[in-house]
């Protein structure tokens, strides 16, 4: 799996001219899964996005995670992260999982998200965890804070 994250003061998805999903502070997750993730994967993932410490502290350094500041998650299927793009003028998408299979891998992941989220930190927002709509042509839009955005892979 390939992760993503951004960190955000808001961000938001729109098919079809319809907001399906919007957060205020925390994190962007625009996931790929290719055909080699299973479950395990998901649960490492789920883990790290949820304890990685991308926040600010009092001393401005990056010292806090989602749960740390009682953020919100914004998670966007994304199947072009697992493009191999080091040949031609085309990218190669041989890597990628297929729908079925990335379907099945994205839900896992929210699935495991949530209660290990809930579990993991009181007080968490309601409703912190969004989603984008699998397989949709969705517009996204965010408000990057830094910028700070890093790549994960599991």
């Amino acid at each position: 799996m390939i992760a993503l994250l951004q960190r955000v003061k808001s961000a938001s998805v729109t098919v079809s001219g319809e907001n399906i999903a919007s957060i205020p502070q925390g994190l962007l997750v625009l996931l790929g899964v290719e055909k080699d993730d299973d479950a395990l994967t998901a649960e490492k993932l789920a883990e790290k996005i949820l304890k990685y410490r991308v926040f600010s502290d009092a001393e401005d350094k990056m010292n806090l995670s989602l749960l740390d500041i009682k953020g919100s998650v914004l998670m966007v299927p994304q199947f072009t992260l697992a493009a191999d793009t080091q040949k031609g003028l085309r990218p190669s998408f041989s890597s990628a999982a297929s729908p079925e299979k990335g379907l099945a891998l994205f839900t896992q992941l929210i699935d495991i998200m949530r209660v290990k989220g809930e579990s993991m930190a009181d007080g968490l927002p309601k409703d912190w965890l969004q989603t984008g709509q699998f397989g949709a042509d969705m517009a996204v839009e965010l408000l990057n804070d830094g910028p700070v955005t890093f790549n994960l892979t599991m």
